[in-house]
């Protein structure tokens, strides 16, 4: 019985989901204001509409919350698990979501004074920084990469905001602009050219 609620729930809640029953849910809703006229907007004509969409969401929210339970206990374990796997990290702090209310609040406020402690501020800077430098380091290795293949004399250029076209021995072809070579085209042995993407 639960595993066939549990498939049922899953199915349901990605259903939902799509645009195909939201455009669905919008048709019935049009379909209803036009009818008004027809009925002279009576009393069943509106009945008709509120206990349709008051059943349809009684029956969604057990499904729905059926599947957020699933997901937030498939996220806390697996939180758990990098928790243990990781070296350094305090073991005490899985299972954290069966801490009551003010056992949370206090953990929480340990973490914004550990925050505002000017070693901590220093450590996350120095992250900061770190992860800046990587930036730059791969900016750097991404533009040098196309000068691999030329010459030194192809890779000067007589003027740094001249566009010139160069093409390396073995057919690629480059656009120099501001000094960076561009990847353009290829040139293949019967002469075509083909756009790189």
């Amino acid at each position: 019985m639960k595993e066939a609620f549990r498939r049922a729930a899953t199915r349901v809640s990605n259903l939902a989901g799509t645009a195909t029953v939201f455009l669905a849910a919008v048709a019935v809703v049009i379909i209803w204001s036009v009818t008004g006229p027809l009925f002279d907007f009576s009393d069943t004509w509106q009945l008709v509409i509120n206990t349709g969409t008051t059943i349809v969401t009684f029956l969604m929210v057990f499904l729905i919350q059926n599947t957020q339970n699933r997901d937030g206990k498939a996220v806390q374990i697996k939180l758990d698990e990098l928790i243990r796997a990781t070296k350094g990290a305090r073991a005490q702090y899985v299972g954290l979501e069966d801490m009551s209310d003010q056992d949370l609040a206090t953990l929480e406020d340990g973490f914004k004074r550990m925050a505002q402690n000017p070693s901590s501020a220093r450590a996350i800077e120095k992250m900061r920084g770190k992860l800046n430098e990587e930036h730059k380091r791969r900016h750097r290795v991404h533009t040098t990469h196309a000068h691999t293949d030329l010459s030194p004399a192809e890779a000067s250029p007589d003027s740094p905001n001249t566009a010139q076209t160069i093409t390396a021995a073995d057919g690629r072809t480059y656009r120099q602009v501001h000094g960076r070579m561009l990847p353009r085209h290829r040139t293949h042995a019967h002469g075509t050219r083909r756009v790189l993407r």
